[in-house]
């Protein structure tokens, strides 16, 4: 069984995951959405204008309430800056598995933050949430995120050929990773901590399961 408790306050080393909040709209959308280089590796196209940006912060946002909503900001501990995103979803209740994505603004790449960030989302997912395997993807295009998601434990699966279109209507071939709860485990037992402060939030976490 999943444990949901929507979106929690996450702090490692140098990073701070948190919700989302309509004041970030300015930043998400200089930072990663509007920039061309970082939608090159998403399926959807880079925001053209702010009102795009500000239609997309509104449901994250409004999403929030829901306890199976894991959808975090990625902000530096030096300065608070927002520097990118990453959630869980698609939640499978009958096999207790679920996908983790990313995205960084393109000043912030090379840098070690969407391995950390990525390391404690799935250490929560683990220790906390009980789910049972955790699978991302990314286009062979960008083998750069195929590195931090082995440097998170997780091992490429498979290749897929033509798995998504982007938004200039190019096919790509993607590789897709795994991890399961238990390998995560079994290989981090005496493993130090990712997570250096967790801040759960109550009321969403003691909601009763539909």
């Amino acid at each position: 069984m999943i444990y949901f408790s929507g979106t929690p306050l996450i702090e490692t080393e140098r990073l701070i995951l948190r919700k989302l909040e309509m004041s970030d709209v300015q930043k998400v959308y200089d930072h990663w959405l509007s920039d061309e280089r970082v939608s090159d590796n998403r399926v959807s196209a880079p925001h053209q204008n702010i009102s795009e940006t500000v239609e997309r912060m509104a449901e994250i946002v409004g999403n929030y309430a829901k306890k199976d909503f894991c959808w975090w900001g990625i902000e530096l501990k030096t300065d608070y800056d927002l520097i990118g995103e990453i959630d869980l979803y698609n939640f499978d209740k009958d096999t207790e598995n679920c996908e983790v994505s990313y995205s960084l603004g393109y000043n912030w790449w090379n840098q070690g933050y969407g391995t950390e960030a990525l390391k404690a989302v799935v250490e929560f997912s683990f220790r906390y949430m009980n789910v049972h395997k955790i699978s991302a993807a990314h286009n062979i295009d960008n083998p750069a995120s195929g590195k931090v998601m082995r440097k998170a434990g997780m091992e490429k699966e498979v290749i897929i050929k033509h798995m998504i279109r982007n938004a200039k209507k190019e096919y790509k071939d993607c590789a897709v990773y795994g991890i399961l709860q238990t390998d995560y485990l079994r290989e981090n037992v005496n493993a130090p901590t990712s997570i250096l402060k967790l801040e759960m939030d109550i009321t969403i976490n003691l909601e009763e399961d539909n």
